[in-house]
This record gives structure tokens, C-alpha cells and sequence, in this order.
């Protein structure tokens, strides 16, 4: 199988529980909730993506033949650093393109595998770190995992509908919209009158991190 990258790049992983670690972002072209295309938006199932999916023109992005070459090119973008190898699955979906060889291969550069998906579709065995974000309007396959990250709020998905799912951490993230403030004092309160959900802020926007 070939495999089509928006982009590969060295970061901190800005959200969640693996917030500040460097990592590679390998950012996986495509989604299976909106085409990434500004004139779609508004019949997308996810309307509030602000991520740029879209084709292979990001730094490090372009079409691999193989898992290996992928797997080759995650390696050269992390450097020279034998330690706390982290790739970051992301999208866009990636489990649109991730698959067990890539998995293999990814694992044989000695990478440990994090996965950021909506949870659309059955996550491949040999996962290290699976976070599933779900949307409302879909269908949600994958309801176990380490870290279950939602967005809020969502009107028709609330933190309730899924508080009963099989994850290790439960994060509430602020959605990045024009009344942000209000969204982040909502999602406070929210966090602190249910101790079982942890505040999840966009770490890599505050600090101007890529």
C-alpha cells in the first residue's frame, strides 16, 4: 500500500496527556467527516476542524510507495536521538491509511505509535497510545482506548454520552471558535464539578508551537 502525507514534522505534542514531549507529527492526508474543502464545511459532519488535510504540499509531506520509506522518513525527520522515539499519528483520520505494515515498520525505527482519530473506524492492533476525539453525527466504532478527548461543546454530544467508555483519561478540550473564552470558563467549571474529566487546553496555540 502506498500512503498520501499532508506533512512530517518535529513538535511538542500540544493536547492531552502526552502534552510537551517531543514527538514527529506524521499528519495523514483525508478524512472520512469532511473534505478539508472550506466550501463543504457547512454539510461536514465536523464543522469545527481547524486543521489543513488537504493534498501533500506540507513540509516533509508527499506520496510513500511503502511503509518502509514512510517509516525511513519519520526516523530522518526525529534526528539523531536514540531515546523516547514518539510519532504522532494525526489527520485529518489516519487510520484511513494506517495499517499493521506501517505499523511494523514504524515500530522497527523504534518508535512507540500514538493515533489521534474520531474513532470511525476500528483501530489496527499494535497501537502504543490510542486518543479518540468523537463527533457528533457519527458513528463511533472504537470506544476504548488510552485517552478520550472531546471537544466542547457539542450540542449532541455531551461529556455524559461517553463518560461509560473504556479509556484511561478523560480530557474535555475547549472547541476553538470566536467565543472561545466563554468555551474555556464553561469547560472549567465543567471539569470541576466532575472529577473525572481533566482539562485539555491547545498548548501548541498559546505557546505559537507548530
Amino acid at each position: 500500500m502506498s500512503y498520501t502525507v499532508k506533512e512530517i514534522y518535529v513538535t511538542l505534542q500540544g493536547e492531552g496527556a502526552q502534552t510537551g514531549m517531543r514527538a514527529v507529527f506524521l499528519r495523514f492526508a483525508g478524512c472520512n467527516l469532511w473534505s478539508g474543502l472550506e466550501r463543504d464545511r457547512a454539510k461536514a459532519v465536523c464543522q469545527f476542524c481547524d486543521t489543513d488535510f488537504i493534498g501533500t504540499n506540507g513540509p516533509g509531506g508527499g506520496k510513500f510507495p511503502s511503509p518502509e520509506a514512510l517509516a525511513h522518513a519519520v526516523a530522518a525527520a526525529w534526528g539523531g536521538f536514540a531515546d523516547n522515539r514518539l510519532v504522532v499519528c494525526t489527520g485529518g483520520e489516519p487510520l484511513l491509511q494506517l495499517d499493521s505494515p506501517l505499523i511494523d515498520a514504524l515500530h522497527a525505527q523504534g518508535f512507540r505509535i500514538a493515533v489521534e482519530s474520531n474513532g470511525t473506524i476500528a483501530a489496527p492492533a499494535g497501537i502504543d497510545w490510542l486518543c479518540i476525539s468523537p463527533k457528533a453525527g457519527s458513528t463511533t466504532v472504537q470506544r476504548s482506548g488510552d485517552e478520550l478527548k472531546l471537544v466542547y461543546p457539542q450540542a449532541d454530544l455531551l461529556p455524559d454520552a461517553v463518560a461509560g467508555w473504556d479509556f484511561r483519561h478523560f480530557f474535555l478540550q475547549p472547541m476553538d471558535s470566536p467565543a472561545q473564552r466563554d468555551t474555556v470558563s464553561a469547560a472549567i467549571a465543567f471539569c470541576l464539578a466532575h472529577p473525572k474529566w481533566r482539562l485539555s487546553l491547545q498548548t501548541h496555540k498559546l505557546t505559537g508551537i507548530p
